[in-house]
């Protein structure tokens, strides 16, 4: 099996940026080994504190944080960086080229329950004319990343990574404690019978959401002619990995109950990295109104819409929005 270095070869990636990936991936194989040990490593539960988003911060949140933080830090490849658990910018070298956004540890309320979370992660060039605090630097459209993924601790350690020529899927192999390829150039299927939402929301979505989910859900007697099966993971990067194995649509779209917050999940560090990956493998990723990758970020902790997937399932979804109007 090829290993991760010689695919990022492969793909052309330039020499510092295969350096930088692995310097992260150093840091999420040490939370994969954190997260394995459980309620033996005395991680678990909630501390006392909430983050920016106003969430309460679970141990193993605020470990994550502190692991990646200080690996990117030390790394000397990155200028700034920014999280979901951080309230502003970190600054790091000021000659640093990377500007790296990340979700230390998504899906944190499964590590109560033993069930799928993971990192996501981006990467972007960092403007050389600004200071390494300064967020302006992270309001960059998502067509500006230059690579994105992210690891999934699961049964198996695996990483989902895109640095422009393709999605890869890689493997952890712990007895030597490297990455390697086991699904390369993934393609996602353009049509599909699974969806993702979570469907307590409903009464929140707009009419046309309504109406397509219903649709969905009256299979194979309603207009769409067949039978859909609903799978909900609660953690983006489960869902969205599932996605990209064997295609689906998942959706976390635009409700009613704040305005300002069009959205759940974080443009930098969920729907950006994401929408790459999907889209490298040949799937879709929109807001609703536009491409995800094209929306320009107005502050670091941006909340967006988000409609994933199968192409021909996002096109269909699209389409009631359309015939709303």
């Amino acid at each position: 099996m090829k290993r991760l270095n010689s695919q990022l070869q492969q793909d052309g990636a330039p020499l510092e940026l295969i350096l930088l990936i692995r310097t992260l991936l150093a840091g999420c194989k040490e939370i994969s080994f954190r997260v394995s040990q459980g309620a033996l490593a005395g991680v678990l539960g909630s501390t006392l504190s909430e983050n920016v988003q106003g969430e309460t911060q679970k141990k193993l949140d605020v470990i994550s944080n502190h692991i990646l933080k200080d690996t990117l830090r030390e790394s000397g490849y990155v200028k700034a960086i920014s999280s979901e658990e951080e309230d502003d910018v970190v600054p790091c070298n000021p000659e640093g080229n990377y500007l790296v956004s990340f979700d230390p540890l998504d899906g944190s309320s499964n590590t109560e329950i033993n069930s799928l979370i993971g990192t996501i992660f981006s990467i972007a060039h960092a403007p050389q004319w600004m200071k390494p605090d300064d967020p302006s630097a992270f309001l960059q459209p998502g067509t500006q990343m230059v690579a994105a993924g992210y690891v999934l601790y699961g049964p198996s350690t695996m990483l989902a990574l895109t640095t422009g020529r393709g999605t890869h899927i890689y493997t952890l192999d712990k007895t030597h404690g490297g990455f390697l390829l086991t699904h390369p150039n993934i393609q996602v299927p353009e049509q599909t019978s699974e969806f993702s939402i979570n469907a307590s929301n409903q009464r929140h979505w707009e009419p046309a959401m309504q109406a397509y989910v219903a649709d969905l859900l009256a299979g194979k007697e309603g207009p769409r002619g067949k039978d859909f099966n609903m799978r909900w993971v609660a953690a983006m990067v489960g869902d969205i990995h599932r996605l990209l194995c064997r295609g689906g649509i998942f959706m976390y779209p635009f409700d009613n109950r704040d305005p300002s917050k069009p959205g759940k999940l974080r443009l930098l560090y969920e729907a950006n990295p994401m929408a790459f990956l999907m889209e490298q493998a040949g799937g879709k990723a929109e807001t609703g109104t536009g491409r995800i990758l094209e929306v320009m970020p107005e502050e670091i902790h941006q909340r967006v819409p988000c409609i994933i997937g199968s192409k021909d399932e996002v096109d269909m979804c699209l389409s009631y929005n359309d015939n709303a109007k």
